[in-house]
């Protein structure tokens, strides 16, 4: 009797351990799920002022004049992020882009992305 009640209460130890375990486990998922790094806020206007260097080569308006360049005025903002990524992340590669683009942060890359989406595609207005 006494070996069914030992076995019993091992047995019931066990269970709390796993129940433990497993509630610990959802509770990192949970905790890991809610705690992505928050979303950078766009800034046009600062896009504006370190866009400058960028309208070298595609424009000042956003409208590139050099036939390799593509033009950047109201092209979409998410795509240009991923591409300015790319390039500071060296996934892609241009001799003319990759350097500039290393020294550019997350916050540079969403306000200069903003800016040219926000940008008359013709390149007759400013960026809103």
């Amino acid at each position: 009797m006494a070996l069914l009640i030992s076995q019993y209460s091992h047995k019931k130890k066990s269970l709390k351990c796993f129940s433990l375990y497993i509630g610990l486990l959802l509770a990192s998922i949970i905790l890991s799920a809610c705690s992505e790094a928050p979303a950078v806020v766009a800034d046009t206007q600062a896009g504006m002022k370190k866009a400058v260097i960028c309208g070298q080569c595609h424009g000042q308006n956003g409208i590139s004049i050099i036939p390799i360049y593509p033009n950047l005025a109201g092209q979409k903002q998410a795509y240009m992020e991923i591409q300015l990524k790319a390039f500071r992340s060296g996934e892609r590669i241009n001799a003319a882009m990759t350097p500039h683009a290393r020294r550019l942060s997350d916050q540079d890359i969403v306000d200069l992305s903003a800016y040219y989406a926000n940008m008359d595609p013709s390149g007759k207005g400013k960026a809103e």
